[in-house]
């Protein structure tokens, strides 16, 4: 009898709508058909509106069926889904559908693909391939390589990561570390917890060339206490990759060292900020250190440090092992390579495209989530997390690259758009980006713990009518006050999204002034 293989996502997006109970009904009508299975727990393709999305693999092609629910799984057997046959729920081959096959797939690669916790398919879809080629390179070659490709931090300042890990390895230190920053705390992004559940070995494989490339000895992977299936899959994959000689003492018999642990977060968004995460994996209470000295300088125990996020960090392998020019040949102007977006909110087709940097706003909204979910006029897009900008249909024609959205006094981030249809009030979401630095604010510096509670309260005195044009005012000033004064990115970017709302959507201010009066 020949097994059929079948894939249900374990991925944590997947099991909140209930890809546990399929995985576990496709057992049990296997089971009492007598039907032989293996059963894979992939990641997510990123198509989240289909989750969960079965797949079955025949004559070496993979068929998609979703949105599937445990009371559908008999009826597909009925269908002889297993056999690819139709069904309502058919999709057609995984490969064939326009959201994967229109995609740009680098960083991604194997998400969804591979068994994520499997070294042997990881190995056979070319995994550490990137490694091996990092191995037979000197330090200084390794590092030339990542910074011809063009590659800057995907957290969101967009720092090269070539510079960054030239000055560590130039820093002096009796220790260097490789740090992971997996504290994915902004509104709508995914795509860090979709890689390390998905394609974890991929995330040690680029910690591992870092680490070659700035002489570190150990690293740490921090994540946040939210994602708890993401941490199971790090650690179980750091496991894997030791027993198989991609980590520990000596790699791969090359006499170079490099061991990995996981560190979990407490939950507080500043942990994402570099030096607050620092703090935190000292035992230390999350709060920023004032620069300088930078954190590859002086960074984790004192120690110069790398500082990557994971999807900079995962990015790495296929550059060392297809070179600086195939990664750089993606993307446009300064912004070379490929972006994983995340696409949320009030949208019919959310999940992950991985694009090259250039296509617009409008493209990603429109052509690839399909509008509004509502069925409403999509009425603008925050781009970049709580801290982004709101956009308006005007400048939906936007590139999406760093220089495009600087141009628009907005920002890429970690590629994270949220998108509201034409029932939103602005008003609200400005008081909500105060309310958000309010509560979140590590409290070190004055104008981020106080000026985001005196920002609140302009806001709600403009929301009620009193003295509408003085308050906007004093808003302005304080916004300004906030973004030169404040010591990290929470403070200096959080007026982003209100100065943003009060220059597209003046009229929600003043109509919510008025309501009062």
């Amino acid at each position: 009898m020949s097994v059929i293989t079948v894939y249900v996502p374990g991925d944590a997006g997947a099991l909140a709508v209930g890809a546990e109970a399929v995985a576990k009904a496709i057992i049990r009508e296997a089971q009492a058909r007598g039907v032989a299975i293996k059963l894979v727990r992939n990641g997510s393709r990123g198509m989240y509106w289909l989750e969960p999305l079965v797949e079955v693999e025949v004559a070496g092609r993979r068929h998609a069926y979703g949105p599937v629910r445990a009371r559908d799984v008999a009826s597909l057997f009925e269908a002889n889904f297993h056999n690819a046959a139709k069904h309502p729920l058919a999709l057609g081959a995984t490969d064939a559908l326009d959201w994967l096959r229109n995609q740009e797939r680098l960083t991604f690669q194997r998400v969804g693909v591979t068994d994520p916790l499997s070294l042997d398919d990881y190995l056979a879809h070319d995994g550490f391939a990137g490694l091996r080629a990092a191995l037979a390179m000197a330090p200084t070659d390794i590092i030339k390589a990542v910074t011809d490709s063009g590659l800057r931090g995907r957290g969101g300042a967009a720092f090269p990561a070539g510079i960054k890990w030239k000055t560590v390895a130039e820093a002096a230190g009796t220790h260097k570390y490789i740090v992971c920053n997996a504290d994915e705390g902004d509104s709508g992004t995914f795509a860090d917890r979709m890689l390390m559940e998905g394609d974890p070995l991929m995330l040690i494989e680029g910690m591992s060339i870092a680490a070659l490339a700035v002489g570190a000895s150990h690293g740490y992977v921090y994540i946040r206490s939210e994602y708890p299936h993401a941490e199971r899959a790090m650690r179980t994959a750091i496991e894997v990759a030791t027993a198989g000689g991609y980590l520990g003492a000596d790699i791969l018999g090359s006499g170079r060292a490099f061991t990995l642990e996981v560190r979990r977060g407490a939950g507080a968004y500043i942990c994402g900020e570099e030096t607050s995460l620092l703090e935190s994996i000292e035992g230390k209470r999350g709060q920023i250190r004032f620069k300088p000295p930078l954190p590859a300088h002086k960074g984790l125990f004192g120690q110069p440090t790398v500082v990557n996020n994971v999807l900079t960090l995962a990015t790495v392998p296929v550059i060392l092992a297809k070179g600086a020019q195939f990664y750089g040949e993606y993307g446009r102007g300064r912004s070379r390579g490929t972006q994983p977006f995340q696409l949320a909110g009030n949208v019919k087709h959310g999940g992950l495209i991985e694009k090259a940097f250039g296509l617009t706003l409008a493209e990603l909204i429109f052509d690839w989530g399909g509008g509004s979910a509502s069925g409403r006029a999509v009425r603008t897009a925050q781009v970049g997390g709580p801290l982004g900008a709101y956009l308006p249909p005007a400048h939906f024609d936007t590139p999406l690259d760093y220089e495009s959205f600087t141009a628009r006094k907005a920002m890429l981030g970690h590629g994270g758009v949220v998108v509201f249809d034409d029932s939103v009030d602005m008003a609200v979401m400005a008081r909500f980006a105060m309310e958000f630095c309010a509560v979140e604010s590590c409290g070190k510096c004055t104008p981020c713990r106080i000026g985001s509670v005196r920002g609140r309260e302009l806001i709600e005195h403009i929301m009620a009518g009193r003295e509408v044009a003085r308050n906007l005012a004093t808003l302005r000033e304080l916004c300004d006050t906030m973004i030169s004064a404040s010591l990290c990115a929470l403070g200096g970017m959080a007026p982003f999204p209100v100065l943003s709302a009060l220059e597209h959507f003046p009229d929600d201010f003043v109509r919510a002034g008025r309501d009062a009066a």
